[in-house]
């Protein structure tokens, strides 16, 4: 069977305040191309169709039209929710859409009920794992603990105990999810529970492919464990990031065979980095005219209009960052650039440190801070979901 392995649309999100939406929509008209051309079979969207739980009307309408034309095809389609989707929202009208072959799996307790297909070697399982919000769901799937890999293992023990009813039937599950191993950018939003992130890859033991979502960038963690990436880069972080998705064969008796299919670049992304009058002179620069562009000035002191001077040369440049390469300017670093790559613990941690003049939380005041992060998660996703 052939499976297009794609997530992490964010439909509606912007870059750095420019919208993507016409970026969006050129990438699901190459997805829907791909599948009318490459002969897929099935076609998988592993969570975070859209960028936050209320998604602008633009952004409804252009998923919309995406099933439209997926159903069109005659192509069997399964989506699972992810952390940025509200799960209620997107499951809304999921029985009916079934009828045209489009699978939106948005509740936990049916982690264990499989869309079932059937090609020339015979069927194939697939099992759509939502976003599972530990807090949320720990009573319902018997976890042993509020935890990602637990609530994650107790999904999976389902999906497992379903699979060894159908003897001789392959398998897939898409999931949502940090696993370990996997490397992260900067656009996925934090999903820390208890100071841990990642689930190991050995959660989907059993299982002959698993299609993963949540992180931007394309990684294979093991030849069965993948994660499809997001079709656009939502951060500079993802400047180095080729953007694709996987069409995987799944033969007759679950060998996985994976290919990149590259996506369309809206635009590239460009860092630069130096003095002011080295960036506006340096004619190494000259390809970046037509990038978005982040530029971190390391001048000593603040250059006189340094945007206006800079998007003279570089018209797409979205981004400033002040990092002086010495001297007390080097406090003008921008807020978002000290605390890039941190976690909400960390920097609560740094804090306390900070403001206490260099001395660090103790292992109870770290429990405290991990308790009420949490806290503030589970009341910022009952938000979500009573919205």
């Amino acid at each position: 069977m052939r499976m297009l392995h794609t997530s992490d649309w964010h439909l509606g999100r912007s870059f750095h305040r420019v919208s993507l939406l016409a970026a969006q929509r050129a990438f699901l008209d190459h997805l829907v191309e791909t599948v009318r051309t490459r002969e897929i079979e099935a076609v998988l969207v592993a969570g975070d169709i859209y960028d936050r739980a209320v998604p602008p009307l633009a952004a409804v309408e252009l998923f919309d039209q995406a099933l439209h034309r997926l159903a069109g095809l005659g192509v069997p389609t399964v989506m699972i929710s992810g952390n940025h989707d509200s799960a209620r929202r997107l499951g809304v009208g999921s029985g009916l859409i079934r009828q045209a072959g489009i699978h939106l799996h948005t509740d936990p307790d049916a982690c264990g009920t499989p869309v079932l297909l059937e090609d020339a070697e015979g069927p194939v399982a697939l099992y759509g794992l939502p976003y599972l919000e530990p807090a949320m769901v720990r009573d319902r799937l018997g976890a042993a603990r509020a935890g990602h890999a637990e609530v994650l293992g107790a999904a999976m023990d389902r999906v497992r105990a379903d699979l060894a009813t159908r003897p001789g039937t392959r398998s897939v599950v898409l999931a949502h999810a940090f696993v370990t191993g996997g490397a992260a950018s900067d656009s996925e939003r934090d999903i820390t529970v208890g100071g841990v992130a990642s689930v190991p890859a050995a959660v989907f033991d059993g299982v002959d492919y698993a299609a993963l979502g949540h992180l931007h960038g394309c990684q294979t963690l093991t030849e069965r464990v993948r994660y499809s990436g997001s079709p656009l880069a939502y951060s500079f972080s993802e400047a180095a990031h080729r953007k694709s998705m996987w069409i995987v064969d799944l033969g007759p008796h679950g060998e996985v065979h994976a290919e990149r299919v590259d996506c369309p670049v809206p635009r590239p992304l460009a860092r630069i980095r130096g003095p002011l009058e080295d960036l506006l002179d340096d004619p190494g620069l000259e390809g970046h005219q037509d990038s978005w562009v982040e530029a971190t000035l390391t001048d000593s002191a603040r250059p006189h209009e340094p945007m206006a001077r800079l998007a003279e040369r570089f018209p797409h440049i979205v981004s400033l960052v002040f990092d002086p390469d010495e001297g007390p300017a080097r406090t003008l670093a921008s807020y978002a650039q000290r605390l890039r790559g941190r976690s909400d613990q960390e920097i609560a941690e740094d804090f306390v440190e900070h403001v206490r003049s260099g001395r660090a939380a103790d292992a109870d005041e770290r429990a405290e801070l991990r308790s009420a992060l949490d806290e503030v998660r589970l009341d910022d996703t009952l938000h979500e979901v009573a919205r």
